[in-house]
């Protein structure tokens, strides 16, 4: 790759036939996205997705914001983080207005702002084949994490808050005041807003290295306002500045090593992040790719943060074409196209389109059935008395515990539990010895629910005065015998 900041000083120019091709590009991303949420099973297939229902719904119920844990026996009343309370109640008003249907519909309405958003971005700069292939790249990136969760629902404000300081660049001026509520709205929503505090630093300093030496001071000046205000938005939040240090305490715990989306890219299968990389380098290599070296460094991090976290992936998918419309558009020799609009008519015909297949979503229920994280067959056959008492279960089954109104050892809130929990939780898994006898005994378990396979489901098969009571391909359950009622005990 070159390097030059002809891509930031580019002014778009062209004719209104070449606007016509753009224009309906970004709806119809939105339209596919949408389409792609409703129908994949994938969306309902995180555990954490209960919990988070449940939160919100505690939230409704009690009209405040949980201070310390409502919902394990474990860590009852132990300082909780409510850090995503705002999508929560997103969550909680979606299912209880239309179920799993309304659940799903909420999350394709965010993923279909994002391809909007991100598709009206990158038509600033190219047009036609180049446009839908850059696109859907970038997009390709978001289906790993597709997950009817919080990341989700914040999405469209990265997407909207990184274009937001790209058009600033664009017009040299300082990013508009009027993305500061997203930055506000972003803080209640996910921990990923201190991504977008951050993004303000480079973006600052390519503003500031460009500027003439007698303006220098003024744009520097500009910025800094701009990053202030950012950050005291960040801190119109139930937590104040807690809120802003949370997401360092996160990173710093060790036990994120555990969990799939903070571990590394895997390439042993052809994936999206995979495809996006060999299609850079292949352009790189067929075309001169000029690029700014800030933004260079940029998209290297990001590359990093990726290849290091897959939940990371998202963020390279929205930025990395923002960062490359202009520099690839200029390496195929693609002139600028004119401001992609819509008319009254697009509009009307694509919102339309939009409130149709939600509605087509809406009518048809959601059932869900058993699967990974959710062991509805088996959590129907304990018995009433014995969902009251303590029970040891599958990490992946806390969310569906708690939906469900049972009190479980652990679940996906992993800044809950703290790494020395959570190793001790490992070590019990496995079935080490002294620790299943420790967590049994001190915390008197009387009933566990696993996944067959499970180490500590086999250990507790073979353990005298334990009683199956459940097995299926998803879960089995045990409990002691004499915490069972006589009919069953027998």
């Amino acid at each position: 790759m070159t390097f030059t900041s002809a891509a930031l000083n580019h002014v778009p120019t062209a004719t209104a036939e070449k606007a016509g091709r753009t224009e309906w590009t970004p709806a119809a991303a939105a339209l596919i996205a949408l389409v792609i949420t409703l129908v994949s099973p994938a969306v309902l297939g995180d555990g954490d997705t209960f919990w988070h229902i449940a939160a919100g719904d505690w939230i409704l119920s009690h009209r405040a914001i949980p201070q310390t844990d409502p919902f394990t026996f474990s860590f009852a009343g132990a300082p909780w983080s409510t850090h995503e309370w705002l999508s929560e109640l997103f969550l909680a008003g979606a299912y209880q207005c239309a179920g799993w249907s309304g659940v799903v519909t909420l999350t394709g309405a965010a993923l279909a702002a994002t391809a909007f958003i991100l598709g009206h971005r990158l038509a600033r700069d190219l047009d036609g084949a180049a446009l839908i292939v850059v696109l859907t790249l970038g997009l390709g990136l978001q289906l790993g994490s597709l997950l009817a969760r919080p990341h989700m629902l914040a999405l469209p404000l990265l997407a909207a808050w990184a274009a937001g300081l790209f058009a600033a660049r664009d017009k040299k001026s300082a990013p508009s005041l009027a993305l500061l509520p997203l930055m506000t709205l972003w803080t209640n929503m996910h921990g990923g807003f201190l991504f977008g505090l951050a993004l303000i630093g480079p973006f600052a300093l390519e503003a500031l290295l460009e500027a003439p030496t007698d303006k220098k001071l003024a744009v520097a000046r500009s910025w800094a306002t701009f990053g202030l205000l950012a950050v005291s938005a960040a801190m119109l939040n139930p937590r104040g500045l807690s809120a802003l240090l949370f997401p360092f305490h996160l990173m710093g715990m060790k036990s994120l090593a555990g969990i799939a989306e903070w571990q590394p890219e895997r390439f042993d299968q052809i994936g999206p992040l995979e495809i996006e990389l060999f299609a850079l380098l292949g352009l790189a290599l067929l075309r001169p790719v000029k690029l700014a070296p800030l933004r260079l460094v940029l998209l290297i991090g990001l590359i990093h943060l990726s290849l290091h976290h897959t939940r990371h992936a998202m963020m390279l998918g929205l930025i990395a074409p923002m960062i490359l419309a202009r520099p690839i558009a200029e390496a195929i020799g693609q002139p600028s196209p004119a401001p992609a609009r819509m008319g009254p008519r697009e509009i009307f015909a694509t919102l339309a389109l939009l409130a149709a297949l939600a509605g087509l979503r809406l009518a048809i229920p959601i059932e869900r059935q058993d699967g990974p994280m959710a062991p509805i067959s088996a959590l129907a056959a304990v018995p009433a008395e014995l969902r009251d008492k303590p029970v040891l279960n599958h990490y992946g089954f806390g969310g569906y515990l708690i939906f469900s109104g049972v009190k479980p050892y652990i679940d996906g809130r992993t800044d809950l539990f703290g790494d020395a929990f959570l190793d001790h939780y490992d070590r019990i898994v496995a079935a080490d010895s002294p620790a299943l006898d420790e967590v049994l005994q001190k915390s008197a378990i009387d009933w566990a629910i696993f996944p067959p396979a499970t180490p500590v489901a086999r250990a507790l098969s073979a353990r005298p005065g334990w009683k199956k009571i459940h097995g299926d391909e998803f879960a089995v359950v045990y409990a002691r015998e004499e915490a069972l009622p006589p009919e069953i005990r027998r």
